[in-house]
């Protein structure tokens, strides 16, 4: 526990505590005396002896017990988001007819707020720098909501995708090809990587485009993107085809014996880890199809058998 020291009883004077504090020395244990900035304190790293201390209250100056009061009192708008040509800085006119007491737009002003919220949104987008962003973190947003992807990954091709436009990376490549490049790296950035048969599906490019915009993206951002693991599409393809725990922890110690072995270089590790899945669940009995797992890893049922045969193999010599 800390104890807060009185300074007026046991120094002799003022004086004498502020010349410990400017020398940063305790006097109690000799240890370096620390300034939060935070907080306002003067404290001892050692003991946690505290020498001055000045509580700063950085909340709002109101209390609210409800959520709906909060709502009410607060003064401040959402946060700023990448996600957004302009960062969300700027304000909507809303669709509803209402005005801010809840109360219906008589209909003679109705056609005039039709106009003002045509005028606003266009202004929003002022030129095509703004219209090419707002294009494609929409593509984005689309994407990254049928894939399940949270937040942070989208922020961060938010911000992948700003940088190509800022590099005057887009001539010649689409808007859809590099949004779905810039969700693809981002995803990969996060330690989250999915198949990039998954990106195409819900994109409006072909997968040769997604590839080739991801490679170029890639090179020209200069991203220090790691090498995909095996392991990393075990949780994703486990929950989609609702094997048990124990299907999983076996899949995943095959695949370790696999990378020991070197057996996973050169090989697609989507395809090693559907491999693996498959053949952990015909080890504990509930024996999933090839068909099955195919379907959901994206991988044909030839690379399946192939892995499939490659890893129980040099599991069992393992065993």
């Amino acid at each position: 526990m800390r104890q807060e020291h009185n300074i007026e009883q046991p120094l002799d004077n003022l004086n004498q505590a502020s010349e410990y504090i400017e020398n940063s020395v305790c006097p109690e244990c000799s240890g370096q005396i620390t300034h939060n900035d935070t907080g306002g304190e003067s404290t001892c790293e050692d003991c946690g002896l505290i020498f001055k201390e000045n509580r700063i209250d950085h909340g709002p100056e109101w209390r609210a017990f409800t959520s709906e009061e909060r709502d009410e009192k607060s003064r401040v708008g959402s946060p700023t988001t990448r996600l957004m040509h302009d960062k969300g800085l700027s304000t909507t006119i809303g669709w509803r007819d209402e005005d801010a007491n809840g109360k219906s737009v008589p209909d003679g002003q109705r056609a005039l707020l039709q106009r003002l919220r045509m005028w606003d949104e266009r202004f929003r987008a002022k030129n095509s720098h703004e219209r090419n962003l707002k294009q494609a973190f929409g593509e984005i947003n689309r994407m990254a909501s049928a894939l399940g992807l949270p937040k942070s990954i989208r922020e961060t091709a938010g911000i992948l995708y700003r940088r190509a436009v800022e590099k005057d990376l887009l001539p010649g490549r689409s808007i859809e090809g590099m949004s779905t490049a810039s969700l693809y790296a981002a995803t990969r950035q996060h330690g989250m990587p999915r198949p990039l048969e998954e990106f195409s599906d819900v994109s409006r490019v072909k997968k040769i485009r997604v590839q080739r915009a991801y490679r170029y993206l890639s090179r020209e951002l200069e991203l220090k993107i790691e090498p995909e693991l095996p392991t990393q599409f075990l949780p994703q393809f486990a929950s989609s085809l609702g094997v048990s725990d124990e299907a999983e922890q076996r899949s995943r110690e095959i695949l370790e014996v696999a990378t020991e072995n070197g057996v996973h270089s050169g090989k697609n590790p989507a395809g090693l880890a559907a491999a693996a899945l498959y053949a952990a669940t015909h080890l504990t009995n509930e024996q999933l199809t090839q068909e099955t797992v195919s379907e959901v890893a994206h991988i044909s049922q030839v690379t399946i058998q192939n892995r499939y045969k490659e890893l129980l193999e040099v599991y069992e010599k393992d065993i």
